[in-house]
């Protein structure tokens, strides 16, 4: 659709408040599927602001454990790799599916709407390079808001995803979906912890 030019600085305010303003523990159930296999398991991410992430995950019995860290948009250390590029190809579609948008790069050329109505929607576009990232943030069930996001390089889809947000704008459950593989991975939040403490060794690599 047709969006307007905005302002970049409002765009990063906007960014930055659904960002949690503490430490946040989530616990969640995971799954993954593509056309040649599917796995499920369990993860916990922490979560510091402004944008640090560490998520811990594993199959059932153990199986197939990682973890990872993840500072704004760069994944600073994967263990084992591979692992978890392939669960999360796209860094800025993890802070989404857990109902965070990361803010504009410098010299990004941002849009924006506010859809009036009932609905009222708020959609954001951010534009840099050829990447275009859409967001679009909008009421959902039992007071809570849906966060939709779209990531498409040179106009052609990478990703898709789609959080449920509850009354206290933390996630309840997710997915995300890569129409080239096809693959989903998809979650369901099992507890959110606003309470916790991380120390130092939170940030440093299993071994």
């Amino acid at each position: 659709m047709s969006l307007a030019p905005a302002d970049w600085d409002s765009a990063r305010v906007w960014a930055a408040a659904t960002a949690p303003h503490r430490h946040t523990l989530i616990r969640f159930r995971w799954k993954y599927r593509d056309a040649g296999k599917s796995y499920a398991g369990r993860a916990a991410v922490r979560v510091a602001p402004p944008d640090s992430l560490r998520i811990d995950y594993a199959g059932p019995f153990n199986w197939g454990a990682g973890a990872a860290l993840v500072v704004g948009d760069t994944t600073v250390w994967a263990d084992p790799e591979k692992n978890f590029r392939s669960l999360v190809p796209a860094v800025r579609m993890l802070w989404a599916g857990l109902g965070i948008v990361r803010p504009p790069a410098v010299g990004a050329a941002v849009f924006g709407i506010v859809v009036p109505g009932a609905d009222s929607a708020r959609i954001w576009r951010f534009v840099q390079g050829e990447d275009t990232l859409d967001y679009r943030l909008a009421p959902g069930s039992g007071g809570g808001r849906v966060l939709e996001a779209e990531w498409r390089r040179q106009g052609k889809v990478v990703a898709r995803s789609r959080a449920e947000l509850d009354v206290r704008a933390m996630p309840a459950s997710a997915r995300i979906d890569f129409p080239e593989g096809p693959a989903r991975f998809e979650f369901t939040i099992g507890s959110v912890d606003t309470t916790v403490a991380f120390d130092s060794a939170t940030w440093r690599r299993r071994h």
